[in-house]
């Protein structure tokens, strides 16, 4: 999966509420071509984000489904709301950080409180060697091992994850995982996050080029949005 420009993104998005819709109206692809004026192949294009989306297609489209245009387009129907599917291999890129790349299974649907994540965790024998560099946000979650093996730490707890092991674990605990035995681990993390409060792992540190990554002290157990952007000391009075 490549990562996507601004617009390819924005396709994509559209073309994946457009494929909910025609899964919640419980038409076939047949139905929806005649409907939208296309064939059957040039659908598919569309509805896989392969192909640009006119205004003319986003018509019909909205028509076929009872919904505004605008309801396409941003997202803001609440049949949306229903349920999303994501298909294998189509979840949306996130970010790569800590060796790890993360899809979100559930993008498209609005006002999530959790955020079911797959990830990629590539295996690095320098990283099996150091200590595991360990993060914290709101919520709780649930980590499950599909391939490979995952070394999880939640506190001063160390646990080797398995093929169909999980984890489940407050994630104001200071945590962090890695990809050990020798090849890298697929698994998916269900992060719990009812306040939104930002996830490092989804919106980590830019860094620029020659820079070492700064680690910033916890509040309490808890990493502070503020310790990206400053670097305290304290004096003789606090």
């Amino acid at each position: 999966m490549a990562q996507m420009t601004g617009l390819n993104y924005k396709i994509q998005e559209m073309a994946h509420r457009i494929r909910e819709l025609r899964e919640i109206e419980s038409f076939t692809i047949a139905e929806m071509a005649m409907k939208t004026g296309v064939t059957e192949q040039e659908y598919i294009d569309c509805e896989m984000g392969r192909s640009d989306l006119n205004f003319a297609f986003l018509y019909r489209c909205a028509l076929a489904f009872g919904v505004d245009v605008g309801d396409i387009i941003e997202g803001s129907s609440p049949n949306l709301n229903s349920f999303a599917v994501t298909r294998k291999g189509e979840g949306q890129r996130i970010e790569e950080a800590h060796d790890m790349v993360y899809y979100n299974m559930a993008a498209s649907f609005r006002n999530r409180i959790a955020e079911p994540l797959y990830v990629q965790a590539a295996y690095s024998a320098e990283a099996e060697k150091e200590d595991i560099k360990l993060t914290t946000h709101e919520g709780q979650e649930c980590d499950i091992v599909i391939d490979g093996q995952l070394k999880v730490q939640v506190g001063e707890h160390i646990s080797i994850l398995n093929p169909g092991d999980s984890i489940y674990y407050d994630s104001g605990t200071p945590h962090g995982m890695i990809a050990v035995g020798g090849k890298d681990c697929l698994f998916y993390a269900i992060v719990l996050n009812p306040t939104g409060a930002p996830i490092p792992e989804l919106t980590p540190e830019k860094v620029m080029p020659g820079t070492a990554l700064q680690e910033f002290p916890a509040e309490n157990g808890r990493t502070r949005v503020w310790h990206r952007f400053a670097d305290v000391e304290k004096d003789e009075k606090g």
